[in-house]
């Protein structure tokens, strides 16, 4: 599996994201916000009004934070 993490500076939710990853040793990378890619984009991408952060993962869309540690759980990787 691989999760791609699409992130912004200051954003609490894309840090536990993050965090959660890490600890479960899934492989992953973090796109963040006018590094990797900007605001018209992930609007393009995710669909205007989309919040951060959103996840991917082998290009199927999760969702936010609870959606992806909802996958998680359900699919018994943490």
């Amino acid at each position: 599996m691989n999760f791609a993490i699409f992130s912004k500076d200051g954003c609490p939710y894309c840090e536990k994201v993050k965090d959660v990853l890490e600890l479960t040793k899934v492989s992953h990378v973090v796109y963040n916000l006018d590094e990797h890619f900007d605001q018209k984009s992930f609007y393009g991408e995710f669909g205007e009004g989309s919040t951060f952060p959103q996840v991917v993962v082998d290009g199927k869309k999760l969702g936010g934070c609870v959606d992806t540690i909802q996958y998680l759980k359900e699919n018994k990787i943490v």
